[in-house]
């Protein structure tokens, strides 16, 4: 998420259960679309913009490590 989105923190500055969007990480709808790419292709993810779990999934990096886990194919 750091590399992809070029972002001026380290990892360990980033609180797992902190939201993403805005007081958290402060990502936007572009980058957490440009999030959702990466993670598609690297953990062969099938992420739909129109599914309503995504505010969930999308909630928190653990939330997001959490689905990915149960749901990766690669």
């Amino acid at each position: 998420m750091i590399e992809c989105l070029n972002l001026e923190v380290t990892a360990d500055q980033i609180a797992p259960d902190a939201p993403l969007y805005g007081e958290g990480l402060g990502l936007d709808s572009i980058d957490v679309l440009e999030v959702a790419l990466v993670v598609s292709k690297r953990y062969g993810l099938q992420l739909r913009t129109d599914s309503a779990d995504n505010q969930h999934i999308f909630s928190s990096l653990r939330s997001l490590s959490d689905y990915i886990a149960v749901q990766r194919t690669r």
